[in-house]
């Protein structure tokens, strides 16, 4: 009786004798636990706002009352119409399915309960993306039906049978990628399941059979003939009047498809890239699991409302510069990201080309603010703005503010201490690292050097301080490796902005000077919680301070400088006249061109280049006009001025805590300058002016600082290299390194 109502060959064809059938219903335990059914998620905005849905599995759970009363009769008399009177297994059912199968001489008709068709889906949902696991719950075998009736006997004596039938329905797949009845009804007739009338219940419950076959989109003919029987079943039942019957078959199907949407991909308002960094938020954090299968399965299970700290009106903000200032169909990107200070809430997150997989259209997956592994490319040369870095690290060996330095108009790079040794100039003959133009040669205090980005000032620098020490402070404001993964290289030209990083990083590194010396890891996800409430575990933020509050105030005030007449920014004010500290960067051969900057509520770094790193900024059409070159301060400065303008419209306005380092005094021409040498013992030829231990008091705030004396807006760019590429791509011969075309820009026009 069992072989012929479950539709199963002889016991000859299975493979099985008694013997292994008794031990495996002895093998079965006792309870059977349902695993959580996978569900969608829903990624949420700072302020509640929905930014995508994604899921492995379109399905939403819903409770017994807020289904269709049709919907739960429909199921019931299309698949199991005695559910409610039979335990498990319905012995009628047994031998009707025996006498049809004898009359026909083929085991087509089975026997299953609604029960029994439950575990199976519960099987088969618990083996998830395994494939093999997925046949091995389908198999068609006397040992797996045994199995399946013993799950199904211990399921009527523990659920009820209305328990039964919401979690069948809550489980089984009605096809077009919707699990459940209620994906169901909103794929098919864009509603809640609730609101269902009798035909469109009879529609989803005849899908179960086969939802191929009955796909009424595709097949309409066949799903309507289908949702007849369906509904002539209900009549037979008196589950429905013959009127309401007659109705029902008279209603054409009445679709309202709504397609499946899941993914970033389906996130509005540029807020896909962000969307993306979320998923390798959890996919790579512990929180979420202790290995990365863990962590995945997690992602996969869904149900979970994901709350983010994204800012809409800052990602407007950040998204509208990027997109004004730059055309989608430009030979360059721009990217922006927008950290708050003293918290690392990532605020905004925004490019230039669109999240998606057409690249006919310009769209691409790669999101350029950040580092590979979150989903990132391989990075892009800072430029100068990885200057400040150098100074701060200065600082806390015990720099003055007024640290001045030869910064001869060329400088044969110095021997430097490095972390695990010495780094030596072998190159022959020796790389030189030179300023802009003939005119620029020291000596100069760090105040104007920032504000000029002369780059023997900062090679002489690292030099009195030590590589290492450059290389340690990067670490601590959250740059331990490049972009793309690999180790940071101790070379002289690391503090000119050799070493690829993402604007993320960038954003976070001067949230950290905004924030008075303390450093917040970048945060995106505020809370997560499931879908009926209930809390789940979620990064927490992780701030330390990482270098003192004099230093802070000094950076503020030398970089306050950088956007003050005569700097390379004086030109990118922001409304209201708000305080701000910045610096232009632009990489060798105008490959990566920037400006990161801040006030106290907000930090915002913006990249300008080609997104694979190739594209040299000279004689380039950009958003419909030729540019001759571009420079930090004319092509990424409008966009931080944009958006930090939109950004900030509305909020106070506040100062950002200063110090006082008096402006140099103007020294006659020192004459012509030819190449410094670094000496055999490492120092410079051309020794500092001043004690560099003789600290100036930085105690003393003030709003504004002293105005610097150049009226020069330099645009400043590093060692030659290839943005995405792992070395500093300038001439290397022994260890040293070179730049291959202009460093820094300090030309009498109004470029930085």
């Amino acid at each position: 009786m069992l072989l012929a109502g479950l539709a199963l060959p002889a016991a000859g064809g299975i493979g099985l004798t008694a013997k292994d059938t008794a031990e495996g219903f002895d093998e079965i335990p006792d309870d059977f636990k349902t695993p959580p059914l996978t569900q969608a998620t829903q990624i949420y905005d700072a302020k509640g706002g929905l930014i995508a849905k994604v899921y492995e599995r379109d399905r939403t759970v819903i409770a017994v009352d807020q289904m269709s009363p049709f919907m739960r009769q429909a199921q019931v008399d299309i698949e199991d119409a005695r559910f409610y009177e039979h335990g498990a297994v319905d012995l009628k059912g047994v031998l009707r399915a025996i006498s049809k199968n004898a009359e026909s001489g083929t085991t087509s008709q089975g026997a299953s309960t609604l029960t029994q068709q439950y575990v199976k889906n519960v099987n088969v949902e618990k083996a998830g993306d395994d494939k093999a696991a997925v046949q091995e719950a389908q198999r068609k075998t006397l040992g797996r039906k045994i199995q399946e009736l013993k799950v199904a006997i211990k399921l009527e004596e523990d659920l009820t049978k209305d328990q039964i039938l919401t979690n069948y329905l809550n489980i089984t797949y009605f096809g077009n990628a919707a699990y459940g009845v209620e994906a169901a009804s909103q794929r098919y007739f864009s509603k809640s399941n609730k609101d269902l009338t009798v035909a469109e219940a009879a529609t989803l419950a005849g899908l179960v059979q086969n939802p191929s076959q009955y796909d009424p989109k595709l097949h309409p003919q066949a799903a309507q003939n289908r949702r007849d029987v369906v509904i002539d079943k209900m009549v037979e039942n008196k589950h429905i009047t013959e009127e309401q019957g007659k109705e029902a078959k008279a209603a054409p199907l009445g679709l309202k498809f709504s397609p499946a949407r899941s993914g970033c991909i389906t996130a509005e308002a540029g807020m896909g890239f962000f969307c993306d960094y979320v998923r390798h938020v959890v996919k790579q954090d512990p929180i979420f699991g202790k290995s990365a299968a863990d962590r995945k399965k997690f992602w996969d299970q869904g149900g979970l409302n994901i709350h983010t700290t994204l800012d809409p009106d800052k990602q407007a903000a950040a998204q509208n510069a990027v997109s004004s200032n730059v055309r989608v169909t430009d030979s360059v990107s721009a990217a922006a990201t927008m950290i708050e200070p003293g918290t690392g809430k990532i605020l905004a997150m925004a490019q230039t080309r669109p999240y998606g997989l057409e690249t006919a259209k310009n769209q691409t997956v790669v999101n350029l603010n950040v580092d590979a592994v979150m989903g990132g490319g391989n990075g892009f040369q800072p430029g100068s703005t990885f200057k400040p870095v150098v100074v701060a690290a200065a600082l806390e060996a015990g720099l003055s503010t007024t640290q001045e330095y030869s910064s001869p108009n060329k400088l044969e790079y110095p021997t430097m201490k490095t972390c695990e040794g010495t780094w030596k100039n072998d190159a022959r003959p020796k790389a030189v690292v030179p300023n802009e133009s003939a005119n620029e040669k020291g000596p100069y205090q760090l105040k104007e050097a920032m504000a000029l980005s002369v780059n023997t000032y900062f090679v002489q620098m690292e030099q009195e301080i030590g590589l290492c020490s450059v290389k340690q402070m990067a670490n601590k404001l959250g740059i331990t490796a490049k972009a793309s993964g690999k180790p940071l290289e101790e070379v002289p030209a690391m503090g000119l902005g050799v070493e690829e990083v993402s604007p993320l990083s960038m954003a976070n590194v001067y949230a950290t000077f905004a924030a008075q010396g303390t450093y917040c890891a970048p945060l995106a996800v505020a809370k997560i919680t499931t879908l009926d409430g209930k809390d789940v575990p979620a990064p927490a933020g992780h701030c330390e301070k990482v270098f003192s509050e004099d230093t802070a105030r000094a950076l503020n005030t030398i970089l306050n400088g950088v956007t003050e007449s005569g700097g390379t920014g004086s030109a990118l004010s922001l409304e209201g006249d708000r305080q701000i500290a910045g610096k232009t960067g632009t990489s060798d051969k105008k490959r990566a061109a920037w400006f990161s900057g801040y006030t106290p509520q907000l930090a915002t770094s913006v990249w300008l280049g080609g997104p694979a790193g190739g594209v040299e900024m000279r004689n380039i059409v950009i958003n419909g006009k030729r540019r001759d070159e571009v420079f930090g301060a004319d092509g990424p400065g409008p966009i931080w001025r944009d958006a930090m303008n939109q950004a900030l419209r509305g909020t106070p306005k506040k100062s950002l805590p200063m110090a006082d380092i008096p402006d140099p005094v103007r020294k006659p021409d020192p004459g012509p300058s030819g190449t410094g040498t670094g000496s055999a013992s490492g120092s410079p030829s051309n020794q500092p002016s001043n004690n560099p231990r003789n600290n100036t008091p930085r105690g003393t705030d003030k709003p504004n600082p002293d105005k610097p004396n150049s009226d020069k807006p330099n645009a400043d760019k590093p060692n030659a290299d290839k943005p995405n590429g792992d070395k500093p791509n300038a001439d290397q011969q022994g260890g040293a390194q070179r730049n291959t075309d202009r460093p820094d820009a300090t030309a009498p026009s109004a470029q930085g």
